[in-house]
């Protein structure tokens, strides 16, 4: 339980949602946090895209920061994002773990350092109920193997035909969908006669909350912006 620091209040979009719950879980063992449905110092967003116009505009209206969480955004979404981050501090995060975020990192350096001739492939499988493919975090990693190489972040889509050859410097992406899996990711690099794999797994929904909590520990107080995890991870 954290007693040197003031306890934070958090506002959940969706709290009996599965991330809603976590979060709730979280908060009790941390000690460091209280959940407040109408008066949160920071609101926490875990719900739908269509919930999210909302979400950002109860933000705005109370000048309270807010962490969004949610995947399977659109172009729409993202201009709405940035422009309530004009007013509010925004954090929108495909996966809130820590682990992740540090991936991310080892993904552009990896794919910074290793030449175009190695091909980058996204794996990634999650639980029979997940909406959205391929995942937020598998395209979070895909833009991040683009930064590295200093170019505009171009994906394969599934494949399934002939004439499927690989264009330069395009990530592919590969779903699988089954069981109770929380969320596996693997980043493959693949050279000349090498290949190099860099790897997540979750094995519980509490990575995500208290990774959540951390995000929402960094946006309190925080000036407006549009800020990521990487930023949380730098400020630890």
């Amino acid at each position: 339980m954290r007693t040197d620091q003031q306890t934070i209040r958090l506002s959940l979009v969706a709290p009996n949602g599965r991330m809603g719950k976590a979060i709730v879980a979280a908060a009790d063992a941390d000690g460091g946090f209280r959940i407040d449905a109408d008066h949160g110092d920071v609101i926490v967003d875990f719900s739908s895209p269509e919930a999210l116009a909302g979400s950002l505009d109860r933000a705005t209206r109370s000048n309270v920061p807010i962490l969004v969480g949610t995947t399977g955004l659109d172009d729409f979404a993202d201009r709405r994002l940035a422009e309530a981050g004009r007013s509010v501090a925004v954090l929108r995060a495909a996966n809130t773990s820590l682990g992740v975020a540090l991936l991310s990192e080892l993904v552009e350096r990896a794919a910074r350092v290793l030449g175009t001739d190695w091909d980058i492939e996204v794996l990634e499988m999650h639980h029979r109920m997940k909406r959205d493919a391929p995942s937020g975090t598998a395209l979070a990693l895909g833009e991040a193997a683009a930064r590295g190489r200093d170019i505009p972040f171009r994906r394969d889509e599934a494949r399934s035909g002939r004439g499927l050859e690989r264009v330069a410097n395009d990530v592919g992406f590969a779903v699988l969908r089954g069981g109770t899996v929380v969320g596996d990711h693997d980043v493959i690099f693949a050279g000349p006669e090498e290949r190099l794999i860099l790897s997540h797994r979750a094995e519980n929904r509490m990575i995500f909350a208290r990774g959540a909590l951390a995000a929402a520990r960094f946006l309190h107080g925080r000036e407006p912006g549009l800020y990521t995890m990487r930023d949380v991870v730098e400020a630890l």
